[in-house]
């Protein structure tokens, strides 16, 4: 299958969107000068331009498109073309309203904005096969074609009456039966048995809380009918054009889509990535997206978006400081991006998004913008020969499943404070702050080339995932678990004792009598730790040792970190200090360490390939010991011992 090298060919792809569609003609002849000049050499092209391309029903106009693929070409730049299908144009919901998705409440979502349109109408899937078909027909044989970009961020949900009917049908495939289906939703609970097909719906507003299983499936459907959306247009565009790839952007942690199994489908992933710059966990929220995105690709992936400034939908959207934008897009090439694209390439005069930066701001040329984004187009194209390509090698893997995700997430669980994403993050962050580097992977995935495995929290697990776990450890290896895992199964059915028994057997459980959440900043002490979120009251097997125990109030004495073993359970989350210095323990026990000893605190040094990337992501200047001599790629400076870093300073080193 085409891959993302086939268009990279050893360089990174350097660039962003670009919507000339807003602009004057003679505006595009300023911007291929100002690509060329900042390195520029590949651009996405047509992602909002349907009503452009199509202002009436079946009328197509190409010729300004023609004229821009042709002088893109003609300047040395790749095209990203994508379907224009995330926003149809007026018309679309004016003639064929079915299009237009409906919210749980029974709203329809008017167009007007974007991502107006229903996965399940088969009249939007219709017209989006169309304009598919005639975008590849037409340049699927033009020069300036790099690579395909199908809609952009799926995210839409629909509650309708023709969503319902795809949902039956998805079920009935699922479950072959209503009896299956009672079975698996649970429904002799509340009387909520079904005895026609035609009684299910999507789990629309309800007087109290919804049935969780349900709702569970309707988040798998979801991410499932947005999946077809994508493949229809995709076999489209592979028909025409075999050999080139295909990706889609997701969105970084969404939770509507099931991002392991949309990689499977496609021959590049990209992502979109938008810390906040004021956010002082923002470089770690930066990696854990990074680091997601990597494994979902197994290899060199795509940031398909960043901002090079300001974005415009938070409550106050603050600039990068100078050298963040650099910094930030070193650290994309230092977890595995092999292109590093903005949205967008000149930041809008009209619209939603005119305060949303672009790479040219609305100072030009001359705005220290675009003059960072020339700076790090030239240090892209220097350090590519050595990079692009290149793999990493961890040793840690932090599983994550989307499945298990939607299970915990149900309005009726003991917390609200519980939240996957948070925990995730909080586990992801200690070991970045330990500066240990990791892959994620999927519970049911080969885990055979990982030391440690950590699991934040696991609510629900399938049988094959749990055995998957237990012949890690037998096989030698460390895991480490969070509260709330292997509480369910698949169907969100509490398992018998509230924890599967064979993870009980593993982590030396013998009763877990009750759960203990805490409230929004409340702690709990235990020796050697502080705890927050959540507790339990676990009895103990003898054979299990009790790494830390409660302090005070009802479970005194009682463990919160217990180890049999090579296996551990955390039944509350640590404190980030104590988080950190635990799993950094835990760690060198299992024969994991940093990539570089002593590294002071916001500094992170990634390993990608034969190049080892030194990232400062603090205002002040750090001198970092660096064993041996190398080569700085970025200045050509000679490195032997110790490194010193400005501001948001970055090197790569290269023995």
């Amino acid at each position: 299958m085409p891959a993302l090298q086939d268009v990279t060919r050893g360089r990174i792809l350097f660039g962003g969107d670009y919507n000339p569609e807003q602009w004057p003609e003679e505006t595009w002849h300023e911007d291929v000068r100002l690509m060329r000049r900042a390195g520029v050499n590949s651009v996405t092209l047509g992602v909002f331009s349907w009503s452009r391309i199509e202002p009436r029903p079946g009328e197509r106009e190409f010729d300004w498109l023609d004229r821009l693929m042709d002088l893109l070409h003609a300047h040395g730049v790749g095209v990203v073309l994508a379907t224009p299908t995330a926003s149809p144009p007026p018309w679309l919901g004016r003639l064929h309203p079915d299009t237009l998705p409906v919210d749980r409440d029974g709203r329809t979502e008017w167009w007007g904005g974007r991502q107006h349109f229903s996965h399940s109408s088969a009249t939007y899937r219709r017209h989006a096969a169309e304009i598919t078909e005639a975008l590849a027909a037409r340049y699927a044989g033009h020069p300036a074609l790099t690579m395909w970009h199908i809609n952009n961020e799926y995210c839409t949900y629909d509650w309708g009456d023709e969503a319902a009917a795809r949902f039956r049908a998805w079920l009935r495939h699922r479950y072959g039966t209503l009896d299956a289906l009672n079975t698996a939703w649970g429904t002799a609970f509340w009387s909520q048995g079904y005895g026609d097909w035609e009684e299910v719906h999507t789990p629309r507003h309800a007087h109290y809380l919804n049935n969780p299983s349900q709702v569970l499936d309707f988040k798998r459907f979801t991410s499932d009918m947005l999946l077809e959306c994508y493949l229809a247009e995709r076999d489209i565009v592979r028909r025409h054009t075999p050999h080139l790839p295909v990706t889609t952007n997701f969105m970084p942690l969404w939770a509507g889509q099931d991002a392991w199994r949309w990689a499977e489908e496609e021959d590049v992933v990209s992502v979109d990535l938008y810390p906040d710059p004021r956010d002082p966990l923002g470089a770690q929220h930066g990696a854990l997206v990074q680091d997601m995105t990597r494994s979902q690709a197994r290899g060199p992936w795509m940031l398909m978006e960043q901002s090079a400034g300001a974005v415009n939908w938070r409550g106050v959207n603050h600039p990068k400081p100078r050298g963040m934008n650099r910094l930030w897009s070193l650290q994309a090439v230092a977890r595995g991006a092999d292109a590093v694209c903005y949205f967008q390439w000149r930041q809008s005069r009209q619209g939603a998004e005119k305060f949303h930066s672009g790479m040219v701001g609305h100072a030009g040329e001359q705005g220290r913008t675009y003059q960072e984004v020339e700076r790090l187009g030239a240090e892209l194209a220097r350090i590519a020969p050595e990079v692009s390509g290149s793999h990493t090698a961890n040793d840690i893997a932090v599983l994550h499943d989307w499945d298990s995700w939607w299970a915990g997430a149900h309005e009726g669980r003991l917390s609200g404070e519980v939240d996957h994403a948070r925990i995730l993050t909080a586990w992801h962050r200690a070991l970045w702050e330990a500066h240990l580097t990791t892959d994620f992977a999927h519970p049911e995935h080969d885990l055979t080339p990982y030391r440690l495995v950590v699991v934040p929290q696991a609510y629900a697990l399938t049988d094959t995932a749990i055995d998957n776990l237990l012949a890690h450890v037998r096989r030698g290896a460390t895991l480490v678990c969070g509260f709330l895992t292997g509480v369910a199964d698949r169907d969100d059915r509490v398992r018998p004792g509230g924890m599967d028994a064979r993870l009980r057997a593993l982590f030396g459980i013998r009763t877990l009598h009750e759960w203990w959440p805490l409230e929004a900043g409340e702690s709990v002490a235990c020796d050697g730790l502080r705890g927050t979120l959540w507790s339990e009251e676990i009895e103990k097997t003898d054979a299990a040792h009790a790494e830390a125990v409660y302090k005070g109030g009802e479970l005194d004495g009682l463990p919160a970190v217990l180890r049999t073993g090579a296996a551990w359970y955390l039944s509350t989350l640590p404190e980030p200090p104590d988080l950190r210095e635990l799993l950094l323990r835990i760690a060198s026990s299992a024969g994991v360490r940093p990539v570089l000893d002593g590294l002071p605190a916001h500094v992170e040094a990634v390993r990608r390939g034969e190049t080892l990337f030194v990232l400062n992501h603090s205002r002040e200047p750090v001198t970092v010991t660096v064993p041996g001599t190398h080569r700085d790629l970025l200045t050509d400076a000679t490195v032997t011992g110790a490194l010193t870093l400005g501001r948001y300073g970055a090197a790569v080193l290269k023995r």
